[in-house]
């Protein structure tokens, strides 16, 4: 389970007690902001994309989309989403899980702006029923981040 590969990760960090889990499915931003009891905006939804055949990681708030246009322009390709049987493979994590931590090696992770409005986020652990509690700056940290970027629309 990818869940154990964070936990061992943050271990190392001496963040593992940071790990949320709960009873029920936390696989949708939706899911994720009843779950937590917070709006959905503050869900740090993480989404795999290919730019060639790299796979990256890009975390965005959870009211944001991704805009064809500025990603185009950020990584001089289309926009192509990972498909969703195939994301465990290139990033380790499932679907409903996919988080910036503990990921395959190679796989650059980026954050967007739209987070930026926030104190506090919460990303998936690696499972579809996990988060972890961050600050935007603990964020930055432990995804290891490559940039922050702006690819996103239709966010306040």
């Amino acid at each position: 389970m990818s869940i154990e590969k964070v936990r061992k990760h943050f271990e190392t960090l001496g963040i593992a007690d940071k790990i949320l889990e709960f009873d029920t499915s936390s696989a949708t931003v939706e899911l994720a902001a009843m779950v937590l009891g917070c709006e959905p905006k503050h869900i740090a939804k993480t989404m795999g994309f290919l730019v060639g055949d790299k796979a990256i990681l890009i975390c965005t708030a959870g009211d944001a989309k991704v805009d064809n246009h500025k990603f185009k322009e950020k990584f001089h390709t289309k926009l192509k989403m990972i498909p969703f049987d195939e994301i465990e493979n290139y990033v380790g994590h499932k679907a409903g899980g996919v988080c910036p931590f503990a990921i395959n090696d190679g796989v650059n992770v980026y954050l967007d702006v739209s987070l930026k409005r926030f104190k506090i986020v919460y990303p998936a652990a690696g499972s579809d029923n996990s988060a972890v509690r961050f600050t935007i700056d603990e964020l930055e940290k432990y995804s290891n981040a490559i940039e922050w970027i702006d690819v996103c629309k239709n966010w306040e």
